[in-house]
């Protein structure tokens, strides 16, 4: 067996991945994301019906710091996980489909996401 001089396929540290590729990944993730996040409002309300005191501990600990960060970094999987949601809807009806619309509807969401993550954040101050 001889050894080949022929080129490798690109692996991951060569090949980027387009910004839609990313979305759609990212997608995955906050879908994954918010299910961790149901199970903990899940726990939260059972702990409400059934022992106060722990409730109250998830409360006094979603309220620190970290957990402040958390609900927020939860809160901004929702908004990404909505609105591209939405984008997928106008998907299905054969909106959208174009290289350069996929690419402005990728970054209309991503703007939209932090927009109305930062806009919750002040107005729950």
């Amino acid at each position: 067996m001889s050894s080949s001089n022929r080129p490798l396929s690109p692996h991951l540290q060569v090949y980027k991945f387009p910004l839609t590729v990313k979305t759609s990944i990212l997608h995955r993730i906050t879908g994954l994301t918010l299910a961790f996040g149901l199970v903990v409002f899940v726990y939260w309300l059972y702990a409400l019906a059934t022992d106060v005191s722990s409730a109250d501990q998830l409360r006094g600990w979603l309220l620190s710091v970290p957990g402040q960060i958390l609900l927020y970094l939860w809160l901004a999987t929702f908004f990404y996980h909505f609105c591209n949601g939405i984008r997928h809807l106008f998907w299905d009806v054969g909106k959208g489909f174009t290289n350069e619309q996929a690419q402005r509807s990728a970054v209309v969401v991503l703007v939209a996401t932090l927009l109305l993550t930062v806009l919750t954040y002040f107005l729950a101050q």
